[in-house]
């Protein structure tokens, strides 16, 4: 008995040694989270929020005060460019327009008197010309007879007058045909005055009947049939019939925070998810990038603010789908993506890896016998303003050291960010954890941690 406890007392100290060999070994390192710089594909994408909207959608309005007498279409139906949606009470314009009509007809048949008219006065100018021709014959005739003695003066007296009164007849006749070609002129003037009429009439009946300027779907429908519509400004109650949306060409018009509008750009790619299809991504690219900024709060724009509060401001962008889809309705909530940059197989590391490191935290002689003058410095700053870096894994002399390293970055993906210079394919870097990061220095012991897997933790889009 007293031998196995002298065994088992063995066995505990043995253990007990081995534990504080371990512990002696392990005091003064760090456990660090690590990965590879990498190289691989990179975008940078900018999100924003909105909902779905046609390009081109119209407030179909009434232009004429009266009671809806039908509706064609409902909420939903496609319309064809031309169609007839609505029709208004209409009796006073058909009035207006067959009373019009009537005075046309009537003032047509005047013209036909007139020119009738016109034709018997020409013809009574070509009689009276015929008869002063025949009485200027006699009156020469005459003339000569008399010369000669052997007409009487009485008979040429009356050869004379006959020849006076024919040449008044001509006149007569002649100013007969001008008043009636002038009659004319004046029935047909006031035709024009009637078409004028009749056409300023037939427009107010037109206005009585909806008609849909183009191609698109019945989004809204405000009124009844029964109501009254009025004319009036745009949008406000009672003056709107429907409205109506041209979906052949769809856009996303999406906010986007005033810190990523400055690296949107037309023409950038994007894709649009909508909450009602979930599943479904629909490609589109921007048409546009707002340069007023809106108000988060309210909306509205900050040059219409009269207020000075300092708060949060988005701007407008859209985006126009490639493909419209039937599928999509206006005012549907939609999520935009736009990709602003793009690299391929580019040399990368995980945005959590980096850091800044303050070389005036270091003394003299820093953590691992680090000298101060070998630390980094940063040119912009001078040498003791902190400077962006990742921390990479050296051995040292069978130990892992950290070493602060500079680097440069370029665009920033979803999880890694561009590494343009300061690091190699392959190097190890410190990525985490979060506090042992912030607090780790240069020369400093470490030891990776397996405990946790290694590699980039999952973080927010840029």
């Amino acid at each position: 008995m007293k031998k196995i406890v002298l065994i088992v007392l063995a066995v505990v100290a043995v253990v007990g040694l081995v534990a504080f060999f371990i512990y002696r070994q392990q005091s003064g390192y760090t456990k660090v989270l690590t990965a590879k710089i990498v190289r691989q594909d990179l975008a940078t994408v900018v999100s924003g929020t909105g909902q779905i909207k046609p390009k081109t959608y119209v407030n179909v309005g009434a232009t004429s005060f009266g009671r809806v007498t039908h509706f064609y279409v409902k909420e939903g139906d496609h319309v064809k460019k031309g169609q007839t949606v609505a029709t208004i009470e209409s009796v006073q314009q058909e009035a207006s327009v067959s009373g019009q009509q009537a005075a046309i007809a009537a003032a047509k048949t005047d013209i036909a008197s007139y020119i009738a008219a016109e034709k018997t006065a020409e013809a009574n100018v070509e009689h009276a010309k015929a008869d002063l021709e025949q009485k200027h014959l006699d009156w020469e005739r005459a003339q000569g007879l008399f010369k000669a003695g052997i007409l009487a003066k009485q008979d040429y007296d009356a050869k004379k007058a006959a020849y006076d009164t024919d040449v008044a007849s001509l006149n007569q006749a002649v100013a007969g045909l001008n008043q009636a070609k002038a009659q004319t002129d004046s029935a047909r003037g006031h035709l024009g005055t009637q078409v004028a009429t009749l056409r300023a009439n037939q427009d107010l009946l037109n206005k009585t009947i909806a008609i849909a300027p183009f191609d698109g779907i019945v989004t809204n429908m405000p009124m009844r049939e029964g109501e009254t519509v009025v004319t009036g400004i745009q949008n406000s109650e009672g003056s709107t019939l429907m409205t109506l949306a041209d979906m052949s060409v769809i856009t996303a018009e999406v906010k986007v925070d005033e810190t990523d509008i400055v690296n949107i750009q037309i023409g950038q790619s994007a894709d649009v998810t909508v909450d009602a299809l979930p599943g479904k991504v629909f490609k589109g690219h921007v048409t546009l990038a707002g340069d007023q900024a809106l108000l988060r709060s309210t909306g509205m724009a900050t040059s219409q603010s009269t207020t000075g509060t300092e708060e949060a401001k988005d701007f407008k962008v859209v985006v126009t789908l490639d493909t419209p889809s039937s599928d999509l309705r206006p005012g549907l909530s939609s999520t935009a993506k736009v990709t602003t940059a793009h690299k391929a197989n580019t040399l990368s590391l995980p945005i959590q890896a980096l850091t800044m490191h303050d070389p005036s935290a270091d003394k003299a002689k820093g953590q691992g016998g680090v000298q101060a003058a070998s630390l980094p410095t940063n040119p912009a700053g001078g040498k003791n303003a902190p400077v962006q870096g990742v921390y990479i894994l050296e051995t040292d002399k069978g130990k892992l050291r950290a070493k602060f390293i500079p680097v440069t970055t370029g665009i920033t993906g979803a999880t890694d960010i561009e590494v343009l210079t300061g690091l190699t394919e392959g190097q190890e870097i410190v990525i985490g954890p979060f506090k042992t990061l912030r607090a780790l220095k240069d020369g400093s012991l470490v030891k990776r941690d397996t405990a946790k897997p290694a590699g980039p933790t999952p973080s927010g889009n840029s």
